[in-house]
């Protein structure tokens, strides 16, 4: 059994052989060393890959996600064995009209004369086909928040509070057609554009339909 070694016993350099060595003493040397070398390593590492980065060579970048930089796509003009006349680029449907580019009438189109300004009557002939129509389209597109009779109190007015112009006010009465067209096309306020889900002639329906509806107010009211 060794011997026990008292307080008084330990002293001197027997006592410190004893104690464990830190890490930057005699037996914490090779550790400090191999913990030195890493961090030089690491550190040539950052140099050689900013150096990398910014220095031209002849050999090929290394692509580490090799499908962001060869992409299944095909290029302009490219050849195509899918489509029966063997082009990539597929032509336009036949009637497609480029943005900006309104073919005919621009009072039609748009509401407005060449000169920018509104017109002040429908461009078109306003029958009972016409008026039919763009009683359909209200009641599809516009009843519910100006109501089936224009009043401004439509369904999103009773449950939803939202407040909605009444079709049958003097500035409304007393606005040209254009200006009824402009509104339904490019919308105004909370109310949308319907320049897309409604075609021109189905615009100038509605605005047909308004003013019918408007002359029934009048007439009801003894204007």
């Amino acid at each position: 059994m060794p011997e026990r070694l008292g307080p008084r016993a330990c002293g001197g350099a027997s006592c410190r052989s004893l104690r464990p060595a830190g890490p930057c003493g005699r037996q914490g040397g090779p550790f400090a060393r191999r913990w030195l070398r890493g961090l030089a390593v690491a550190a040539l590492a950052l140099l050689a890959a900013g150096c990398v980065r910014g220095c031209p060579s002849r050999r090929p970048p290394i692509h580490l996600n090799p499908n962001m930089d060869y992409q299944e796509k095909y290029q302009p003009q490219e050849a195509s064995a899918f489509f029966y006349d063997g082009k990539a680029m597929r032509e336009p449907v036949p009637g497609t009209i480029a943005r900006g580019r309104l073919p005919g009438d621009p009072a039609f189109e748009t509401g407005r004369d060449a000169q920018g300004n509104l017109v002040p009557t429908i461009p078109i002939a306003v029958d009972s086909a016409l008026l039919q129509r763009g009683r359909e389209r209200f009641q599809i597109y516009c009843a519910p928040c100006h109501d089936t009779r224009g009043t401004g109190k439509g369904i999103l007015f009773e449950r939803g509070n939202v407040p909605t112009t009444s079709l049958h006010i003097e500035r409304l009465r007393e606005a040209p057609d254009g200006h009824l067209f402009d509104v339904i096309t490019n919308g105004v306020g909370l109310m949308p554009a319907y320049r897309w889900p409604v075609v021109a002639r189905d615009r100038w329906a509605i605005v047909a339909y308004v003013r019918e509806l408007q002359a029934r107010q009048a007439r009801a009211s003894g204007r």
